[in-house]
């Protein structure tokens, strides 16, 4: 399909589309544990700020997340709720819009206003390093994708050491009956049954939710996908620049402790002593945060922080439950940017050509793309990390603002459409879509949303180079 014809079928997509004035409306969903009012824009009726867990505070820090307590009467959900405490990362992939604090269990939601019967449900699991990131982005605002008739849910979840913390008195005590560690990512799945319990209340479909992330939401999803305590919470995946699923062999619960005792010795305590643990909870949240973000991460003297890791409860060795068929055998989308983190051969590229042929051999229907188109504003070859957000999300306009051009809007589009006719439907495929074949290793076929603003399904070009790349680094002397 060219890129003029491209264009025109998708502007004359817009113009069939029903046209919705602004509403003052404000509605009214009862969740489990109260009511809520949202409001309504251009078609899309919204609620920002719903807690899904209680705030993980004072003795709550570093516990798996608690119940909410209900709240008497109509709580606002206007706006959002503070993303997770975090020292912000000067990026503008994703600026924040709220300020951190530590008090942050919340999700929004967005819905056709207009929409009746059971919708498609798609939850953004956002990136970050799991030391940033939230909810609150404008680019990662659901209108847009609503507009395509699906329930959009977005939640923030914990970072740094208050998402990623093990300590000997913690593992001791044991509160949540062996759920220790990764508290960021037990977090994702308690929003994921709050999206169980709820979403039928703003017309989603609780049979049919996908999760989406990407980066560090990217390998949420791979760890969501094979954790034992995430079955039957959606029926698909995608995946966005979200590695290969390897493990880091070094990342146990025995050496997390040790982390946790060197931060604690970092900041004047004994990890021995009795009272270790309340020390370590009475300290501010910005002292728990202690400067830690992407661009600060410590370098020197012993690891006070060393993020998610598989525990064996919570979070698996993804690679091993892949390899050995233990996972949630749901349809799946994964792929990368084209100069993703890591070159052609690194575990962003070559990793999601790997991961896919993997489940596709495991008879898992996978479908991966690589996405190598630069925003026309931009003006630099090659598609970095992350920037191929806001086409998938079809907040391009957002992303751009004035500098937004018809090829931009056209290809923010065209890939919005394939990840809801996915939503819908389990297969990125569709009417006014390009043929978009399943993978396997075979054929080596993928999607290309491509620089000259094409989509095209072909043998990977970089394929035999990948395979080059490491055969080379695994032959011995090299």
């Amino acid at each position: 399909m060219t890129q003029p014809v491209l264009i025109a079928l998708l502007a004359g997509i817009a113009l069939a589309a029903p046209a919705y004035a602004q509403s003052e409306q404000a509605p009214i969903v009862q969740t489990d544990t109260g009511g809520v009012r949202g409001t309504t824009a251009e078609g899309v009726a919204s609620w920002k700020g719903i807690p899904f867990a209680a705030p993980p505070v004072g003795a709550l820090r570093w516990r798996a997340p608690q119940p909410v307590a209900p709240w008497p009467g109509v709580r606002d959900a206007t706006a959002y709720a503070h993303d997770c405490m975090q020292l912000p990362f000067p990026s503008d992939a994703a600026p924040l819009g709220t300020q951190p604090a530590e008090d942050c269990l919340y999700a929004n939601v967005w819905k056709p206003a207009a929409a009746r019967g059971k919708l498609p449900v798609i939850v953004w699991i956002y990136g970050g390093g799991f030391v940033n990131g939230g909810a609150s982005p404008p680019t990662y605002a659901g209108a847009a994708l609503a507009q395509q008739g699906v329930v959009f849910v977005s939640f923030n979840y914990r970072l740094g050491r208050f998402g990623s913390f093990a300590f000997p008195q913690l593992t001791k005590a044991d509160p949540d009956h062996g759920q220790l560690g990764s508290y960021g990512i037990m977090d994702q799945i308690a929003a994921l049954r709050w999206v169980k319990r709820n979403v039928a209340r703003f017309g989603g479909d609780t049979a049919n939710v996908t999760i989406m992330g990407e980066s560090a939401g990217g390998r949420s999803v791979h760890a969501l996908v094979t954790s034992p305590l995430a079955a039957g919470l959606f029926a698909k995946a995608v995946v966005m620049s979200g590695g290969d699923a390897g493990a880091e062999p070094d990342r146990t619960l025995a050496a997390a402790e040790q982390i946790g005792a060197n931060f604690a010795t970092a900041k004047g305590i004994d990890p021995t002593a009795p009272d270790a643990l309340a020390k370590l909870r009475a300290l501010s949240a910005e002292q728990v945060t202690d400067g830690l973000n992407l661009a600060r991460r410590p370098q020197a003297g012993p690891a006070t922080y060393g993020g998610p890791f598989p525990d064996g409860r919570v979070v698996v060795d993804t690679h091993q439950a892949y390899a050995g068929g233990r996972f949630a055998k749901v349809p799946m989308l994964i792929g990368a940017t084209s100069a993703d983190i890591g070159g052609k051969t690194g575990a962003m590229i070559a990793g999601a050509r790997d991961v896919s042929a993997t489940l596709a051999a495991a008879g898992v229907p996978v479908w991966e793309y690589r996405f190598s188109y630069v925003a026309s504003s931009v003006g630099t070859p090659g598609a970095q990390h992350a920037t191929d957000i806001p086409f998938f999300l079809d907040t391009t306009a957002i992303k751009y603002g004035a500098a937004t051009t018809p090829t931009d809007v056209a290809i923010g589009k065209a890939m919005s459409r394939a990840i809801v006719a996915f939503a819908k439907t389990g297969t990125p495929n569709g009417a006014g879509l390009p043929d978009w074949p399943r993978y396997d290793r075979m054929r080596d076929t993928l999607m290309d949303f491509g620089a000259d603003g094409n989509a095209m399904a072909q043998r990977d070009p970089w394929g035999a180079e990948i395979d080059a790349g490491r055969a080379a680094a695994t032959t011995p002397g090299k």
